[in-house]
């Protein structure tokens, strides 16, 4: 292994080698913890030391590192307390999850680290995120952000990388290269000879470093690092290494030949540094002994006081008001009383208009929405007043964008999503239910996205961009939805949601686009998430329902203005207006519930059990649901018309009102 100090000192270089050192002794002691059965797991990264070390010392203080589970050394080169980070391995209250995650399973703003979920690819596009508000703010920064050789096979690292690639990102891509993805050897995992390779795929250029040796990773990735910095673009850096443990200490390593154990053991990092510098008459060998000794006691100090803390003790209250981040609708009223009449589609539009005049670090990304207008228009003529910069047309990945919008929320922007299609959504739908809807609950960090949905049927568009998806997101804690079935809403609910600090859903009808119009507020206007809207007031049946459904409700009442019909809009899905619904319920004694959704799983059923479990005694009749039925949305308009619950709306109304 040849070593190039090139203009580095000799106080750097032992300064390098503690930092190398450290993260080793720490693992020695975590893998004695384990047999002792004080500590029941560890994905060790011992023998790869010098990628975790020697990337965040030439990373600057206050640039983002984004690592894997094996990089403890990024975690502690930038000096965080052994203490901190028992208590999150031990599931302490000083974790930084406070026993709500594992591992390195975190994230902290303190030190400029955003750590990684399960599924190993998603971080790789919050690096995007973080990265473009580094952009649009003026700073002369770069991210870097970890994957393993495994991952690379997701979509999520291709989506990633495209990304970079088309924004022209200061994005440090580095794949650890370690030889197997839990069990599976690299010969499974891809054809290139170098993963390197993939980058001139997407325009960017590739590097293929010896892992193992310190400085060569710390003088690569420095100088990638120094030039983006000055002229922002993306880059790929292989790191060539191995693991010397298996996936996790319980996986073990019997499927490793032994014959690259004694291969890379002669390659390992430590040793090779410390043989190096002897040579170099840098180290003596005599001071080894001594700072082994003074970070053994300090390791035995401070993981002894982790284990010394109490346990937590369960909360349920402070675990669920943790579920969201506390926010306090704008007080204020709207600038003027002045109403004016606005189709539905215009009052979103105006909603959005009017958040990004608020917020000069509000985003909107999507599909086509730039100079196009995006698919509907909404966002047609955004371009001309607030730029590119802020209106940005996107690739078609869904997942890579969701992540995007998640990177430029920790990085102090808020964003706006337009997922084209509510359908589309699947595509991204692990950035949203794992990433998005959990981290404020695992590390309170915030993440102020909104993702625009269009959706519903009543257009014949067919099983792809007709679905209610809606019930997908509802079961889902951390994530707000909401629907607005009228302009004024729809304005006033979007508006309040990209204010919301928390990730909200926004559902918005495509029926209703143009099919419906009403008096909407000029200037700031908000509408409180949670709070349902009594259409009209009734005595002898409530309907409960949202979006189409409240229209639907509203010809079945004027079709039948013998009957005494109650209508309530929830309007917010999640939370939900539990309070309104149970008075109606309780006024009239006759619930229907009413949704576009499919009637097996739909929200309809939550609705439908929480009045069953505290409306009973007040009640006259069974809570009835009217949904759609429990097929995919066909295309044909006959065929439409029957699947959709409006077709069954006077059926069951006339069995409810007769029981």
């Amino acid at each position: 292994m040849i070593f190039d100090r090139k203009n580095l000192t000799n106080n750097q270089l032992i300064e390098f080698y503690k930092k190398l050192l450290w993260p080793r002794m720490v693992e020695e002691k975590m893998l004695i913890l384990l047999r002792q059965g004080r500590i029941g797991k560890w994905f060790s990264g011992i023998g790869q030391e010098a990628i975790s070390i020697g990337s965040t010392l030439a990373m600057n203080s206050d640039e983002y590192i984004l690592p894997m589970h094996r990089n403890l050394g990024v975690f502690t080169t930038r000096d965080i307390p052994l203490s901190r980070l028992m208590g999150q391995w031990q599931g302490k209250a000083s974790g930084f999850t406070k026993g709500r995650d594992r591992s390195f399973h975190f994230g902290t703003q303190e030190y400029k680290i955003i750590g990684m979920i399960s599924h190993l690819g998603p971080q790789l596009a919050l690096a995007d995120g973080i990265a473009l508000a580094d952009i649009l703010s003026g700073r002369n920064k770069a991210t870097l952000v970890f994957t393993g050789e495994g991952a690379t096979s997701e979509g999520d690292f291709h989506e990633a990388l495209n990304i970079a690639a088309v924004w022209n990102l200061p994005v440090i891509f580095l794949i650890e290269n370690n030889g197997y993805g839990l069990s599976t050897p690299v010969s499974e995992q891809y054809r290139t000879k170098y993963l390197m390779e993939k980058a001139v795929g997407y325009g960017m250029q590739g590097y293929r470093i010896d892992g193992n040796n310190l400085l060569e990773v710390y003088h690569t990735i420095n100088d990638i690092a120094t030039a983006m910095r000055t002229r922002p673009r993306p880059a790929l850096v292989e790191c060539m290494t191995f693991r010397m443990r298996g996936h996790e200490e319980a996986s073990g390593t019997k499927y490793v030949p032994q014959h690259l154990f004694d291969f890379w053991k002669e390659k390992d990092p430590i040793s090779n540094f410390e043989k190096y510098l002897i040579e170099e008459h840098v180290l003596r060998p005599e001071w080894i002994p001594q700072m082994r000794s003074e970070f053994s006691t300090l390791i035995e100090t401070e993981i002894e006081k982790v284990f010394s803390e109490p346990d937590i003790i369960p909360n349920i209250e402070t675990e669920v008001a943790d579920m969201y981040k506390p926010y306090n609708i704008p007080t204020f009223q709207p600038s003027s009383i002045t109403t004016t009449t606005k189709r539905y589609i215009d009052a979103i539009s105006d909603g959005l208009r009017q958040s990004m005049r608020k917020h000069d670090n509000l985003v909107i990304m999507g599909q086509d929405i730039a100079e196009y207008g995006g698919a509907f228009k909404i966002t047609l003529g955004f371009v001309e007043e607030f730029g590119k910069a802020r209106v940005r047309n996107t690739p078609i990945c869904e997942s890579g964008v969701v992540g995007a919008a998640m990177g430029l929320a920790l990085n102090g922007y808020k964003a706006v999503m337009e997922m084209q299609f509510a359908d589309f959504v699947t595509s991204g739908f692990n950035q949203v239910v794992n990433n998005l809807a959990k981290t404020y609950y695992r590390w309170e960090q915030p993440v102020d996205v909104v993702i625009r949905m269009p959706t519903g049927a009543g257009t014949g568009a067919g099983p792809f961009h007709s679905q209610s998806n809606e019930a997908w997101f509802t079961k889902t804690p951390g994530l707000k939805v909401v629907y607005p079935a009228f302009p004024d809403d729809a304005k006033g609910l979007l508006m309040a949601a990209i204010d919301d600090p928390n990730p909200v859903m926004y559902f918005e009808h495509k029926y209703l686009y143009r099919s419906n119009s009403g008096e909407v507020p000029e200037g700031d206007y908000y509408v409180e998430i949670g709070k349902a809207k009594v259409i009209q007031e009734g005595a002898a049946a409530s309907i409960i329902t949202y979006g189409l459904g409240v229209h639907w409700a509203m010809e079945y009442a004027e079709k039948h203005p013998d009957l005494s019909i109650e209508i309530i809009d929830l309007r917010s899905l999640q939370p939900w207006d539990k309070e309104a619904v149970e008075q109606s319920a309780k006024k009239t004694g006759r619930v229907l519930i009413l949704h576009e959704d499919t009637l097996t799983s739909g929200f309809g059923g939550e609705i439908a059990a929480h009045l069953a479990e505290h409306c009973f005694k007040h009640l006259d009749a069974p809570i009835m649901r009217c949904a759609s039925l429990d097929t995919a949305i066909p295309m044909n308009k006959a065929l439409e018309d029957q699947f959709l619950a409006k077709a069954r709306l006077e059926e069951m109304m006339e069995k409810l009102l007769n029981y």
